[in-house]
């Protein structure tokens, strides 16, 4: 078996120093070594490392690979209605939803989604990032008080969870993007404001973090704030973001 716990910390210090070329070559090098040994967790567990790290980076045809490869072995390894293979299902689904697969994005979340229902405690961290990612592609696909009411739950979730704040603030945003989609950016105005703050209390809670998920939420939402018009909030975000990277 590949040292699983050994490949996601050095994979965790390269993201965090921003270092994706290194983090691809990682997890490549080690999902031929799980192949060359038949260790299919740890096939399954690449795999669902590069479909999420290819996204990211915009690499549509090797992102799609990887989710079908995956989706391949859930198949292969017979678990297809457990935790783990949800899991794959809604990695998978964000792929697809990232590169315009709409149709495929809602029918792998929605497998996900009763998986993890079914079997998860309520106030599991993975039911919240299921559904506000779920709501991304019912914005997508205009189906706005389904998108609405599974961002509310997202909210719930993550705000029983300690420092899952920034985690709130992504849905905040996704939730004035939601509006804005739906009634055009000057009448939904007023309401866009109430949640760009909501998200901008949630960001300040954890002002003072180190972390690599903090780091990447922050580059995250930088743009969305100031795609809002919140210009110098972005900045700040922009070099908490560029601090944490560089360690200073």
């Amino acid at each position: 078996m590949i040292p699983r716990d050994r490949v996601l910390g050095k994979l965790d210090s390269l993201l965090k120093s921003n270092n994706y070329t290194e983090a691809k070559r990682l997890l490549q090098y080690w999902l031929s070594e799980a192949q060359q040994t038949g260790d299919n967790q740890g096939i399954l567990l690449m795999q669902n490392e590069l479909m999420g790290l290819c996204r990211k980076l915009g690499e549509r045809e090797q992102a799609l690979q990887y989710a079908q490869d995956a989706l391949d072995q859930v198949g292969k390894m017979n678990i297809d209605n457990t935790v783990g293979a949800a899991t794959t299902y809604l990695n998978s689904a964000t792929v697809c939803k990232a590169f315009g697969k709409l149709q495929d994005s809602i029918n792998l979340f929605n497998m996900a989604k009763s998986i993890y229902e079914r079997d998860l405690n309520p106030n599991d961290e993975r039911l919240g990032g299921l559904y506000n990612n779920m709501g991304l592609t019912l914005v997508d696909l205009e189906r706005f008080r389904e998108a609405e009411e599974l961002y509310q739950k997202a909210i719930a979730v993550m705000s029983s969870l300690p420092q899952k704040e920034p985690e709130q603030a992504i849905t905040y945003l996704n939730m004035a993007s939601a509006v804005e989609m739906e009634y055009g950016k000057t009448e939904a105005q007023e309401k866009i404001e109430r949640l760009a703050q909501k998200a901008i209390d949630c960001m300040e809670i954890g002002k003072d973090r180190t972390d690599g998920n903090y780091a990447f939420v922050c580059e995250k939402c930088a743009s969305v704030f100031g795609y809002y018009g919140y210009k110098d909030y972005a900045l700040q975000l922009k070099e908490r973001c560029r601090r944490i990277y560089e360690g200073t």
